[in-house]
């Protein structure tokens, strides 16, 4: 009696709650909102700060002259002494120098009103 009780509550429970599940009803757009904004929003907040920092360090890279000053991503620093397509010729100390491929140069070392040596 109590199980004849439970099921028959159970399906009319399920009749009152979802009444358009049965018969496939619901827009389809809707289900797909979600996954619209969660790439809306990986959009924002990766891809688009990640591809304007790539443009600016092409734009540094385009930039490069003789005689700046330089950091490599591996953290040497040193001036550069000649340029090619793809290398730059960096010297690191006195008569020390060493080529670099031009990706790596992590930055451009800008003399500053507080570091006039730089």
């Amino acid at each position: 009696m109590i199980t004849q009780l439970s099921a028959s509550t159970a399906v009319a429970w399920a009749a009152d709650v979802a009444p358009g599940a049965a018969s496939g009803g619901g827009n389809p757009i809707m289900s797909f909102l979600p996954i619209i904004a969660i790439f809306a929003v990986m959009y924002f907040l990766m891809i688009r700060p990640q591809q304007k920092k790539q443009k600016e360090h092409q734009a540094m890279l385009n930039a490069i002259q003789k005689g700046d000053k330089i950091q490599t991503s591996g953290g040497i620093i040193g001036t550069i002494t000649g340029l090619d397509v793809n290398e730059l010729t960096v010297e690191i100390a006195p008569q020390v120098r060493v080529k670099v491929g031009r990706g790596f140069v992590a930055r451009v070392i800008r003399p500053t009103v507080e570091n006039p040596k730089a």
